[in-house]
């Protein structure tokens, strides 16, 4: 179950995602709160329901309640904002008042309230599912807010490597479900 699961189920293909995956969840320095609130965010949010499944499991035993409910809230609002500011970023607006002036008139409280976590811990999953979501300003904003809130570029960094890891295994399995339906009928 968890991890070793779905080390498991991994293809021999992909022995480079599996070696990751060791790599950065099972040897990570973070601390268990923010290392397994990034985990179910990014597994969320790589929207794959096996290793979604597998890692909320295993979430479940690392994390209290309320940090389970805060790594949802924020990979959920961050799907929202993360669609909502990568296609204002996107559009081209040359008049006098542009989409960067109209404001969001989005309800995202949770962000201000960090789902009741430490804020350095909501900011961190929030910044892994913006990873996983490519949306840039979101990325540089909550980047931004973790350093301010004294988090470093390696710890920073290693959401990035847990977002992209998660999201491999999640491609992967998917694809690998998804052929062997469709090459065997």
């Amino acid at each position: 179950m968890g991890v070793p699961a779905l080390k498991e189920a991994l293809p021999a293909y992909a022995k480079d995602i599996r070696l990751n995956l060791d790599s950065t969840i099972g040897v990570s320095t973070l601390p268990e709160q923010r290392l397994w609130g990034t985990v179910l965010a990014t597994a969320i949010a790589s929207r794959g329901a096996r290793v979604l499944l597998e890692l909320a499991r295993e979430a479940k035993e690392h994390l209290s309640e309320q940090a389970f409910d805060a790594a949802r809230s924020a990979a959920a609002v961050m799907a929202m904002n993360n669609i909502y500011y990568r296609s204002k970023h996107l559009l081209t607006d040359e008049g006098e008042t542009g989409y960067a002036d109209i404001p969001a008139r989005l309800r995202m409280q949770v962000i201000g309230t960090h789902g009741g976590v430490d804020p350095a811990d909501f900011e961190f999953w929030c910044l892994a599912v913006s990873a996983v979501n490519g949306c840039g300003g979101c990325l540089a904003s909550h980047e931004r807010a973790l350093r301010e809130l004294g988090v470093g570029r390696d710890q920073i960094h290693e959401a990035l490597r847990i977002a992209s890891v998660v999201h491999a295994v999640s491609v992967t399995l998917e694809a690998e479900e998804t052929t062997a339906k469709d090459v065997s009928a």
